[in-house]
């Protein structure tokens, strides 16, 4: 098996001055679910109207002059606007448009959506991430509530906050758009270095496009059943079920953190890949301590100096995603493989899995990010190194190895432009 590192791995209408604009639902989605709902908010100014923010008019700007806008000034910290219905809907995404006066009302420091629980307020899950950008609708999707009310919280930075317009949906906004295909809504201040760290991939990488064995292409052939893989104990320690049970689990835990990031983004139609170990490689049946048929076992079959597991049944040496000679057939099959080296220090990763030292993540097996891990499993999502550059505006992210010990929102928005750019393989 080779050893390698995947990163083969306005123009604005003209408006008539005092002629609202009805707000129409964005492009591809049902009705605006907003209209109907009743609004409150935490403060409004004496002036201004909270009505305003589900009145059914489009702003032109986020300073627009001419129709009623919600504001908190001079009130700052932590503010909301609570949309209200008779009865529970269904929610999938919402957008809104914020007010910003380049003076006292500024576009939020950070802001989320949180709905009724039926006895607390709890912040939607699977959020695709909130974006903070003045005169344009700023959109979230995230994982489908049942609910009577929607609360916009926006935490202010220098100034106070407001909005101009929220409209919320019962599907995904840019899920069949044809007006808008991607739905793509990094924030502002994302934009460029996004576009940065792709043209340098598209530059260096010459395959870019064309290799088709992805962490993204080994869920889409399972069908989105979950990913598959082999450990390869290249440590002369012992294996205990427990163990065995526990590496499963961090493994489980980690690749999560990187499908949560995709969770209701979009049009991701997967919610949850659940990983699952198949089969363990070792020089010595003896140092696994079980006797169950829960994985298959692979012994002494040497590869790159460590214990390999069958070849018949991996992926990356069948990628048309036929295992003939696998024994027990493609159900036994492995996509990736965990490859545990003892003393080994750092990382790989690619489409074949990821490496990493033995020691270091039996010791991290109880940690919320074993971020060595995260850092690999990004290159097997095709995510680049960046040991020579950095993207303007940003300085420490997972996948610039050293500066960051978790998935932050710049590696959470590459992740998500690797799916815009390559959705259309599988029809989305």
């Amino acid at each position: 098996m080779r050893l390698r590192r995947l990163a083969v791995v306005a123009g604005a209408m003209a408006l008539l001055v005092g002629t609202p604009v009805v707000a129409h639902a964005a492009p591809g989605q049902s009705d605006n679910l907003a209209r109907s709902a009743t609004a409150t908010a935490s403060y409004t100014s004496p002036w201004e109207s909270v009505a305003a923010v589900n009145d059914g008019i489009d702003p032109s700007t986020s300073n627009d002059t001419v129709n009623r806008r919600w504001g908190t000034w001079p009130n700052t910290g932590e503010q909301w606007v609570l949309l209200t219905w008779s009865g529970a809907q269904t929610l999938r995404s919402a957008d809104v448009y914020f007010f910003d006066d380049n003076g006292g009302v500024r576009v939020p420091a950070s802001w989320r959506l949180q709905y009724w629980t039926g006895s607390a307020y709890a912040d939607v899950p699977g959020a695709s991430g909130y974006p903070a950008a003045a005169n344009q609708y700023n959109a979230v999707n995230f994982t489908q509530v049942s609910t009577s009310r929607l609360r916009v919280v926006l935490q202010s930075g220098a100034a106070s906050v407001g909005l101009l317009e929220v409209r919320a949906y019962a599907s995904a906004i840019g899920t069949g758009n044809p007006g808008n295909p991607s739905g793509w809504n990094p924030p502002a201040s994302l934009v460029q270095p996004l576009s940065e760290v792709w043209t340098h991939q598209e530059q260096t990488y010459n395959n870019l496009y064309g290799f088709r064995n992805y962490a993204w292409d080994q869920i889409f052939a399972n069908g989105g059943t979950g990913i598959n893989y082999c450990v390869r104990w290249d440590s002369s320690a012992s294996v205990s079920a427990a163990l065995r049970d526990r590496i499963q689990a961090t493994l489980q835990r980690q690749f999560k953190k990187w499908i949560d990031v995709m969770a209701g983004h979009n049009g991701w139609p997967y919610q949850q890949v659940p990983v699952k170990v198949v089969g363990w490689a070792v020089r010595d049946r003896a140092q696994l301590q079980w006797t169950d048929s829960s994985v298959d076992i692979y012994v002494n079959n040497i590869r790159e100096n460590a214990p390999q597991c069958g070849e018949p049944c991996g992926r990356f040496f069948n990628q048309s995603g036929n295992y003939p000679n696998c024994p027990g057939g493609a159900s036994h099959h492995y996509d990736m493989s965990l490859w545990l080296t003892s003393g080994f220090g750092g990382g790989a990763g690619g489409d074949w899995g990821q490496r990493i030292g033995s020691e270091y993540y039996v010791g991290a097996l109880d940690a919320d990010n074993v971020h060595i891990l995260l850092h690999e499993m990004g290159h097997s999502f095709g995510l680049d190194d960046f040991y020579d550059w950095t993207p303007t505006g940003q300085c420490c992210f997972l996948m610039k190895a050293g500066s960051a010990t978790q998935i932050t929102d710049f590696d959470a928005w590459m992740l998500r432009d690797w799916w815009r750019h390559l959705k259309n393989r599988w029809g989305y």
